[in-house]
């Protein structure tokens, strides 16, 4: 049973390919809504009107034909502008002389249903071969349409297969370009690609980094907003938001208004469709939501329809890119009269045809528009169109072979697919002299103007030129903008400002937010020692060695040299206590010299305490050396002559330690020692000292010297001028010996101190020995750690210290006898003394 049933349906099936199927008209037919025969046919979809009435589908009966409302002016003008392109073609002699051309237009009332439809209906056709036959071919040569581009995308996806080129005078989405999926897709609109790069370009133009953006939730909002996002992130523009919505979704709808009214971002890019803006826009007014610069998209940002009493304290100072607008002479006068009495067949008051009668009744609100012209210079689509058309006719004209007087070989058979190949080698000027020719995504180059919303002074709100966009110049001359006379949001006349965070003034750097876009920032201060002399810098620069920031942190200039000054307080009281010193020596030598021939100043060699004193006078004035701006001579002298003069100092004391200390040995029985500690001697002996801290100081200053170094190690923000010992080696040495004369003069007068003398000067040796010690034992630490110029100030002090301790030990007391008790300043005072 079941091969007997295998065989039937297999002759079945044989029968049915043997012969060719008949051509029957499934479901009631849809009429064009204008259309003229010709020898070549051109056809066309646009959504005349806007709005689809669906009838209700319960299956009881037929359905009735669905209805459509709500006229779109813009689009009827593109079905204006094909109609009177193609007579105005028709006419002419130059272009398809001997052939004439008609067009078959049909509404899609803005609906992808009815645009199926439309699109079946001009692949089809009516006509049939002989014995109702299909004769396989479509009756049109190209498809002008659609003008969104979602429903374009369907309508070249359709005809694809049968290879009908699809010419679309508005569809924009970059989508569109791949060639791969839409090889038989033209349009006289430049890609998507330029118009979301531009708008990316004219945001950063304005400083603009923070901003909102929504968009159709279709393949022209969303591919146009996916370029726009990768473009503005380049360009450091940060997006708050980006959202989207269908006109078919007002809970959607909402949502993005809300987002809007909460967002912070004063600038909005507005990448929607003509309806989709228009439902926004309703929204936004319902809300008064105001004062937010919206830039937008050709879609919408020229469309008459937007222009309402209440639409301008929304879109008021809105900028964007708009189509190039070219008036096509002639086109008014047309309108006004040729296209009611010839092209629309309902304005003729007899009606015969049931076609006529059909397309009369549904669409009687046409001739509402019969007198309106007003809006006719700023279609700005209408030139895309009448380009379109044009291209077609060239395209003809080239597989036609024609030529100016022998006419056209009507006799030629044109298939779609050669007007495919026709079109891609289209290079033609038209009569408003725009240049015409298909890039390799068959499509224009991208020219826009930016218009401005401004308001008349009548109140009648005009799309104001305010710059263009030329994709075909050098990149740098692209762009263009006259901003002076741009009206921003609200009618204001100083642009707005959109930023998530104020920018960062010089003397500061970004930091980031954590989890918020890199437009979000802290403005934190540079640390000390860097500086950014910019806005909105990201970094702070380091300031040079020598160099270090001002206050304000916006410039480095040079570090403030630091020394030990003759002006500054301490510097002040430092000389002072060094004069007073020097001034203080200077009575004491007065006061011994004037005492010389008493037994007190004879004592213990007047010639070595005459020596000591100059010495003291030499130690506080080499104190001086010290104070004042670090030179190459100074920083030798002050090392070499502090070390010179308290050897020369210590060398004295040293001499009148050993003469006190010899002179008691030399009471004692047959001791003759006195003989080697004679003047002499004791001249020679301090000589000697002298000289050996002479040639320590010799040898310093030929190895290694001491010189002015800049150190910038203490302080960062300033310099310490201060003198580099040179050699170390060469410091401890001299130091060390005066330590060592030092430490020996104390031993020997320690040893001294109680001798059996009434006036000991051993005593006052000790003491003085003792200080001076304790000072320079103290003075190391201090010195090593005392940064700057308190290491100088501590060096002052312990040479001041120490030469004040030898004047007042050594001289105090005497002085004290001299002046304070003369009475014991006798020679028998003196000897009396032992004889106790």
């Amino acid at each position: 049973m079941s091969v007997f049933l295998g065989i039937l349906l297999l002759n079945f099936q044989l029968h049915a390919q043997a012969e060719k199927p008949l051509c029957r008209m499934m479901g009631d037919p849809k009429y064009p809504l204008l259309s003229k025969d010709g020898d070549v046919t051109i056809g066309a979809l646009f959504p005349i009107h806007s709005i689809e009435t669906l009838t209700s589908f319960k299956f009881k009966k037929k359905p009735q034909l669905l209805s459509c409302s709500s006229v779109s002016l813009r689009d009827f003008r593109m079905a204006q502008v094909m109609i009177f392109a193609i007579e105005e073609i028709n006419r002419g002699e130059n272009l398809l002389p001997n052939v004439s051309i008609g067009y078959r237009i049909y509404d899609t009332c803005g609906s992808i249903l009815s645009s199926m439809g439309a699109n079946m209906a001009l692949m089809n056709g009516e006509q049939f071969a002989s014995g109702d036959r299909c004769n396989g071919q479509s009756p049109i040569h190209a498809i002008i349409g659609e003008t969104e581009s979602s429903n374009t995308v369907i309508l070249s996806r359709t005809t694809g297969p049968f290879t009908i080129p699809v010419i679309s005078p508005s569809a924009s989405c970059e989508c569109l370009s791949n060639r791969k999926d839409y090889p038989y897709f033209f349009r006289t609109i430049a890609s998507d690609y330029h118009q979301s790069r531009a708008l990316a370009y004219i945001i950063k133009y304005f400083g603009w980094s923070w901003v909102g953006a929504v968009n159709s939730d279709n393949d022209y909002g969303n591919y146009g907003m996916a370029i726009f996002l990768n473009t503005a992130e380049k360009e450091g523009i940060c997006v708050e938001y980006s959202v989207k919505f269908q006109r078919t979704e007002p809970e959607k709808l909402k949502n993005v208004v809300d987002t809007i009214k909460k967002g912070t971002a004063k600038v909005i890019v507005a990448f929607l469709t003509n309806f989709e803006m228009n439902n926004l826009l309703d929204y936004l007014i319902i809300q008064n939501i105001t004062g937010l610069q919206v830039i937008g998209v050709e879609a919408w940002i020229t469309a008459n329809s937007m222009v309402t009493p209440n639409s301008f304290h929304v879109l008021g100072g809105s900028l964007g890119f708009a189509v190039k607008k070219n008036n096509i002479e002639g086109f008014a006068d047309y309108v006004l009269k040729a296209f009611w009495d010839t092209a629309f067949p309902c304005s003729q008051a007899e009606g015969n045809s049931s076609q006529y009668q059909l397309i009369c009744n549904a669409y009687q609100d046409l001739l509402v528009l019969k007198s309106n012209n007003e809006d006719v210079a700023e279609q700005r689509y209408a030139s895309n169109v009448y380009k379109s058309v044009y291209a077609v006719a060239h395209s003809l004209h080239t597989l036609l072979k024609c030529k100016e007087k022998e006419g056209c070989e009507t006799d030629l058979k044109i298939q779609p697919q050669e007007v495919v190949k026709a079109l891609k080698k289209v290079n033609f000027t038209i009569k408003m002299g725009d240049h015409v020719w298909f890039d390799s995504t068959g499509a224009v180059v991208a020219q826009y103007e930016v218009v401005n919303w401004q308001q008349e002074s009548n109140g009648s709100i005009k799309f104001k030129s305010v710059g263009y966009y030329d994709a075909s110049l050098a990149p740098g001359q692209r762009f263009v903008l006259n901003t002076g006379n741009i009206i921003w949001a609200g009618g204001q006349l100083e642009k707005p400002r959109s930023v998530c965070s104020q920018s960062c003034p010089p003397g500061t750097r970004k930091a980031a937010q954590k989890g918020r876009p890199v437009c979000c920032f802290d403005c934190i201060p540079c640390a000390d020692g860097e500086i950014s002399n910019e806005t909105d810098s990201n970094n702070c620069k380091q300031c040079p060695g020598e160099y270090w920031s001002n206050a304000e942190k916006n410039k480095c200039v040079l570090k403030a040299v630091e020394f030990l000054s003759f002006t500054e307080v301490m510097g002040i009281v430092l000389v002072f206590f060094s004069l007073f010193g020097v001034g203080l020596t200077v009575l004491v030598s007065i006061l011994f010299y004037s005492k010389k021939d008493t037994p007190i100043v004879k004592a213990n060699n007047s010639e070595l305490s005459f020596l000591l004193l100059f010495s003291l006078i030499l130690c506080f004035l080499c104190s001086l050396t010290f104070i004042g701006r670090p030179t190459e001579w100074s920083c030798m002298l002050r090392h070499t002559a502090f070390g010179i003069t308290f050897v020369l100092c210590i060398s004295c004391v040293l001499g009148k330690t050993m003469v006190v200390l010899m002179a008691f040995r030399a009471t004692l029985p047959g001791s003759n020692v006195m003989k080697w500690f004679g003047p002499a001697q004791q001249r020679l002996s301090v000589l000697a000292f002298t000289l050996i801290q002479v040639l320590i100081s010799v040898l310093w200053l030929t190895v290694s010297p001491p010189f002015p170094y800049k150190n910038m190690k203490y302080y960062k923000e300033k310099i310490i001028l201060e003198c580099s010992l040179g050699s170390t080696i060469g410091f401890s040495a001299a130091l060390g010996y005066i330590g060592l004369l030092a430490v020996l003069c104390f031993m020997m007068a320690f040893l001294a101190r109680t001798l059996p003398d009434k006036f000991n000067e051993a005593k006052f040796i000790t003491f003085s020995m003792l200080i001076f010690c304790a000072v320079w034992i103290t003075f190391i630490p201090s010195y090593v750690s005392s940064p700057g110029k308190f290491t100088v100030a501590v060096e002052i002090f312990a040479i001041l210290a120490s030469s004040f301790g030898l004047l007042f030990c050594i001289f105090a007391p005497k002085c004290y006898i001299i002046m304070c008790k003369p009475e014991q300043n006798t020679k028998q005072h003196m000897l009396g003394k032992f004889n106790k």
